[in-house]
């Protein structure tokens, strides 16, 4: 994987297909550990399945192999800000997202602060807060220990404000953002149906979101064709 580097923050990514096709930038799942490989294990795999774009997949902030430092300052818009820089390092200017899990509040990240770039998104499974914020921040915990002895520079202090920032806070249902009503990027979301994934999430998604559609059933092998027809269709549709 080549890396982009801007000051200490090193970002490794995958950049495969025809360069002059649609770019698509993928937001892997995994949680706080959002590594590009994960597209490896779902049951869809836009990395072999859209080979009619020009594909970009990252690994997200310390995650994988990519670097960076933390501080209390950290949050949302840090994974926001090192997106758009690795797509204006490539030359993207306009580009769809797909995302999943942890995805899916990074996309709404992406379309609040860039909305002319990102021509279309589609979501799998958005995590989301439903009597469910002791999970994510234990996640958060467990993830901060794992790689918390590589990061001297980051004080007690600073992986609380950080998880604050992340998880805490008031009842952002979608994590990254208070309301949704103002992003028009459309979007195609596909629910999910656990405890960090909420069926709740992604139905409030497409009820708030004024150019969004909810797909309710799709985790299971025979509903991949489907999966691959739609998200092909809505790539489509929303090409330029």
């Amino acid at each position: 994987m080549p890396v982009f580097s801007r000051g200490a923050v090193h970002l490794h990514y995958l950049d495969v297909g025809d360069p002059s096709a649609p770019a698509v930038l993928l937001l892997a799942p995994g949680g706080m550990n959002s590594v590009a490989m994960l597209w490896r294990r779902q049951l869809w795999d836009p990395i072999e399945c859209l080979p009619d774009h020009r594909i970009i997949a990252m690994d997200q902030r310390n995650a994988g192999r990519s670097l960076a430092p933390v501080s209390g300052a950290d949050g949302w818009h840090s994974y926001t800000d090192d997106q758009l820089a690795l797509m204006d390092h490539l030359g993207l200017e306009r580009f769809a997202v797909i995302g999943m899990c942890i995805g899916g509040p990074f996309i709404l990240s992406l379309c609040r602060a860039a909305p002319r770039r990102v021509r279309a998104a589609v979501m799998f499974q958005p995590i989301g807060l439903w009597e469910n914020r002791a999970e994510f921040f234990g996640l958060f915990d467990s993830w901060a220990a794992a790689i918390g002895p590589r990061h001297p520079e980051a004080r007690e202090d600073d992986w609380a404000r950080f998880r604050e920032a992340m998880f805490g806070g008031p009842e952002l249902f979608v994590m990254s953002m208070p309301e949704t009503a103002a992003i028009k990027t459309p979007m195609l979301l596909f629910a999910g149906m656990d405890r960090h994934h909420p069926r709740q999430t992604a139905e409030r998604l497409a009820c708030t979101l004024p150019n969004a559609s909810c797909v309710a059933t799709w985790k299971a092998a025979v509903h991949v064709p489907d999966v691959h027809a739609r998200v092909h269709g809505f790539l489509r549709a929303h090409a330029g």
